[in-house]
């Protein structure tokens, strides 16, 4: 497979996908190099910037991922965006900010032809077995959302969302067998911009549709369609716990405040955080 162009993110043609999108969200500042997208837009935030500011990145040195690991995109290879956004909507409500972002992600994947889910909480990913033949899905992406508190006013509260996904990285750069990228999943040579362009359209409308509902995700839509992109439902999973331990059982659903619930034989748990890992292959034509 040949390489694809690695030009670096260039502002005019980002500038240009936008406008030709009619996209409501354009103030984006592009960066050749950063240690962190979140963290820029952390700083932003605290400095007033609104809803729908963002930041995109060439490379990423000290990215962070979920569990404090860490998420490094080499320059060209990935993609790294974080957005500012403060929610019209209950704090209590903010937990889907991830799982939003995660649907907006898989539509803005889906336009590139390469066939994305969810593996809950916020992962990007593709139907199918690791490189090493172990259980997949095939990560191509992860989606990590922190809230910034306001030293103000609760109103002023914002949360940044942060997506990075593999753009163009051959099997030797991925860092584990069950990560993949949109080279290798097939997608067609596309300007990392219209990607780029794609992801914040995707984003606002599914934020203003979960805004006006406000914040239920019952009430938009957005629980039924991540429960449909969402690879884990109905898979038999295990769950690493955040105490050490973990829980063995069948996937059966998101409850209406963005849990996983698990079925272990006896009851039915819901979920808050932890880590995921399907013990066997979602069934082909799953999502």
């Amino acid at each position: 497979m040949p390489p694809r162009d690695r030009r670096p993110l260039r502002p005019d043609v980002l500038a240009a996908a936008l406008q030709s999108r009619g996209a409501a969200w354009q103030d984006v500042r592009v960066v050749a190099t950063t240690g962190s997208t979140n963290a820029d837009a952390a700083n932003a935030a605290a400095a007033g910037a609104p809803t729908g500011w963002a930041i995109a990145a060439d490379e990423q040195t000290a990215g962070r991922g979920r569990l404090g690991r860490t998420w490094e995109s080499p320059p060209g290879g990935s993609l790294a965006v974080s957005v500012v956004l403060r929610p019209n909507a209950p704090a209590s409500h903010w937990g889907w900010l991830p799982l939003l972002a995660g649907v907006a992600s898989v539509a803005a994947v889906r336009g590139l032809g390469v066939p994305a889910g969810l593996k809950w909480p916020n992962d990007v990913v593709v139907a199918g077995p690791a490189r090493d033949g172990a259980p997949g899905p095939r990560k191509l992406g992860g989606i990590l959302v922190e809230r910034q508190s306001s030293r103000s006013t609760a109103a002023d509260a914002a949360a940044v969302v942060g997506i990075g996904l593999n753009v163009d990285l051959a099997p030797e750069q991925l860092p584990t067998p069950a990560a993949t990228s949109l080279a290798l999943e097939g997608s067609p040579l596309r300007d990392r911009e219209d990607l780029v362009a794609d992801l914040l359209v995707c984003l606002h409308g599914w934020f203003e549709r979960w805004e006006a509902a406000g914040g239920e995700a019952a009430r938009s839509g957005l629980q039924d369609r991540y429960g449909a992109l969402c690879l884990t439902v109905g898979q038999p999973v295990a769950v690493e716990l955040p105490t050490g331990s973990s829980v063995s059982g069948r996937a059966t659903g998101v409850d209406e405040v963005g849990r996983l619930l698990v079925d272990d034989g006896v009851r039915v748990t819901a979920y808050s955080s932890g880590d995921v890992r399907h013990l066997r292959n979602p069934a082909p034509g799953q999502v």
